[in-house]
């Protein structure tokens, strides 16, 4: 007998791409690094408001030879101690008046400044426009810190790796070195620096970068001698690989979060530390404008006019905030097992 021939429905088929998307279905796309770092950060709204707000805030520093509506130096005597005044705004404080005796005078009227111009952050003792002298002070001061944050990360980096990387006596003496700098106070170091270089950016940079690195190099020597007992490195050892080349091509990339989130620490650091000197008088030095000048000029004035104290403490005090804030928002990132 033969055997029965069985017909099979063309509708039985299915075509072989339609098949292997049905068993396997599209996988989203591999985020990057700096996208899945970015997707975290977005989540931490005081990070990503803060990160806005240093935006703005560098824009308008280091545009301020075009936004400065005066010469940071120019003094105008006849227009000393104005108080802030802003267009079209009646409010106390933001109108040009200032209380003498117990009743508000129109300090502009008296100064007989011209109708149309406006002082909108006031002035000083010599009549210079302080949201000139603001905006030129603050990028005096972000320029400063991110020099000497770079140079913080270039140098102290560098010294952490090779301390890691050669180990035993070399390792040894270097960390024997770094302990005999970190016991020398640093303001002491930094303002005899001061006293013997002229003063000026250079010299509080220079100053700053001999004991500021210190940190940076402890924290990279201990990532770096946790990280190259792991086994992918071990492995890169195996095959011929290097040791500039592990350090560099292995060891480093998986500390960058650390060492990101440490830079950022520092920036904010290095904005105190500028202030604070220049505010003591041994950093910039009068006339030329930082935040630790206009403090140093806004104090002593105080009880008469405290709007020349308060501006430049509110601006250092946002840029503190926010530096600090987007940092630990970093670190959250990047090291998350800092998290407390």
């Amino acid at each position: 007998m033969s055997e029965a021939k069985v017909l099979i429905p063309d509708s039985a088929f299915v075509p072989a791409a339609s098949a292997a998307a049905q068993a396997e279905p599209e996988l989203p796309r591999a985020l990057s690094f700096l996208e899945d770092s970015w997707r975290k950060l977005r989540k931490n709204k005081a990070a990503v408001v803060t990160l806005a707000l240093l935006i703005i805030i560098t824009t308008l520093a280091f545009l301020a030879p075009v936004l400065a509506p005066f010469d940071p130096n120019e003094q105008h005597l006849a227009h000393k101690n104005l108080p802030p005044k802003w267009p079209g705004v009646s409010l106390n404080g933001l109108n040009g008046t200032s209380e003498f005796r117990g009743r508000r005078i129109d300090a502009y009227a008296l100064a007989k400044v011209q109708e149309d111009q406006y002082y909108l952050l006031g002035t000083d003792e010599f009549g210079r426009d302080l949201l000139s002298r603001c905006l030129w002070g603050t990028r005096i001061s972000l320029t400063i810190a991110f020099i000497a944050a770079v140079l913080d990360l270039t140098i102290g980096i560098s010294y952490g790796l090779f301390s890691a990387m050669k180990g035993g006596r070399v390792d040894n003496a270097m960390q024997r070195a770094l302990e005999i700098l970190s016991g020398i106070p640093s303001l002491v170091l930094v303002v005899l620096m001061l006293l013997v270089f002229q003063p000026g950016i250079a010299s509080i940079i220079l100053a700053m970068v001999i004991s500021s690195w210190i940190p940076m190099a402890r924290v990279v020597r201990a990532e770096a001698l946790k990280t190259k007992q792991m086994e992918y490195v071990q492995a890169a050892r195996a095959l011929g690989a290097s040791e500039v080349k592990i350090a560099l091509g292995h060891i480093l990339p998986n500390i960058s979060g650390i060492v990101i989130v440490r830079a950022m620490f520092s920036i904010p650091s290095a904005i105190f530390f500028e202030t604070f000197l220049s505010f003591l008088g041994v950093g910039m030095r009068i006339p030329n404008a930082s935040i630790g000048t206009l403090l140093n000029g806004g104090y002593k004035v105080f009880r008469l006019y405290p709007y020349q104290m308060f501006i430049p403490a509110a601006i250092l005090c946002v840029i503190m905030l926010s530096f600090n804030l987007f940092a630990d928002g970093l670190r959250d990132v990047f090291d998350p097992k800092m998290k407390e």
